[in-house]
């Protein structure tokens, strides 16, 4: 699978992640999906209920608005994002426990550098363990 985001949304992302920061920023992405390239339209920028850098949480009242804006402007939810402030754009342990949807793209926004780096992965069940497959990732230019 592939995820598809035009420039300036990945540029909005990066900038709510750097007012996000120390804390963990999160947020959903919804858009279309076809040929096997989910196709970013908008982002939903949320708070982090846990308020911390290690962890976070998604109101679910915002979520279920989200969702709901989502189907009425034709849009589906494709996935989710969270920075990860100190660390590496990698799913942790505790971001595979979490991460249950196989449908679901979860972007990772690292601001370990000083340039930020953007992976997405899938998750999928083998022999009972949780595992990560990185997806490709387009930015699409303005």
């Amino acid at each position: 699978m592939k995820i598809s985001i035009p420039q300036i949304l990945y540029d909005q992302l990066i900038d709510y992640c750097r007012q996000q920061f120390p804390l963990k920023a999160c947020g959903l992405l919804a858009g279309k999906q076809s040929d096997g390239v989910k196709h970013i339209l908008k982002i939903y920028y949320v708070e982090n209920r846990d308020k911390s850098r290690r962890y976070f949480t998604i109101d679910p009242k915002e979520q279920i608005q989200a969702v709901m804006d989502m189907n009425q402007k034709g849009l589906s939810p494709l996935g989710t994002f969270h920075s990860h402030p100190d660390k590496p754009a990698e799913l942790s342990e505790g971001d595979l426990k979490m991460s249950m949807d196989k449908r679901a793209s979860y972007v990772i926004v690292s601001l370990a550098e000083r340039l930020p780096t953007l992976r997405s992965f899938q998750v999928s069940m083998s022999d009972g363990k949780a595992v990560a497959a990185e997806e490709e990732v387009e930015i699409k230019p303005l």
